[in-house]
């Protein structure tokens, strides 16, 4: 876009990713990942350059082999919004499962398609959602702000946990908090008292592979 271009100019929309694969049909890879579609067309989607053409199955298999051993939990009793948000940063810090706990439709806008990618499970309430977790041996991990919260620098995190967080304004129920193994806070040093639920979870998230990825 030219430099004296402003907003509602006429100028045509920027292309992001690859196009057609170079030299042609003969030119293609022979190997059953890539989309034939892909390879004629071009690979506008938001993936990193190694998934560039590969089908969406081949994508998910290969996240598959490799998925970190933490699975990350919403609460959903407000169709919050944050919800396709926290759905993207546990693609992008490659979570093992993602949990709806609630209502079983989510907003799915923030997620900006990541969950064709990332394994997403529904749970009735808060009861079914730690029925699940002790099955799995898995520790549950609540992040709020409450009192006796430990700071996230500062506190465990098991390798194979489940990070539990709660809406935008009301934080966490009070069956959630009472079904955890520990409370986990992010320390601020400004006037807000707390962030936005997304931001926490990409904080909580990366500091998880900060240890152990």
């Amino acid at each position: 876009m030219p430099d004296d271009a402003t907003p509602g100019d006429d100028a045509p929309a920027p292309l992001h990713g690859v196009g057609p694969w170079p030299g042609g049909p003969d030119a293609w890879p022979d190997d059953p990942r890539y989309d034939r579609e892909l390879l004629a067309e071009g690979d506008r989607r938001n993936v990193v350059d190694a998934y560039r053409y590969w089908t969406m199955d081949a994508i998910v298999a290969d996240l598959d082999a490799r998925r970190h051993p933490f699975h990350v939990a919403i609460e959903n009793w407000q169709h919050d919004l944050n919800i396709g948000s926290i759905v993207r940063s546990a693609n992008a810090f490659l979570a093992a499962e993602v949990h709806i706990i609630g209502r079983r439709r989510w907003n799915r806008r923030g997620a900006m398609v990541t969950d064709r990618y990332q394994h997403v499970r529904h749970h009735e309430d808060v009861a079914a959602f730690v029925e699940w977790a002790r099955r799995e041996g898995l520790p549950v991990l609540a992040i709020d702000n409450v009192e006796g919260s430990v700071p996230v620098d500062r506190a465990e995190l098991p390798e194979a946990c489940v990070l539990l967080f709660g809406q935008e304004g009301p934080g966490l129920s009070p069956d959630a908090l009472a079904a955890a193994s520990s409370v986990i806070e992010i320390t601020q040093y400004g006037s807000t008292r707390s962030i936005n639920a997304a931001s926490a979870a990409a904080v909580v998230m990366y500091e998880w592979c900060r240890r152990w990825a």
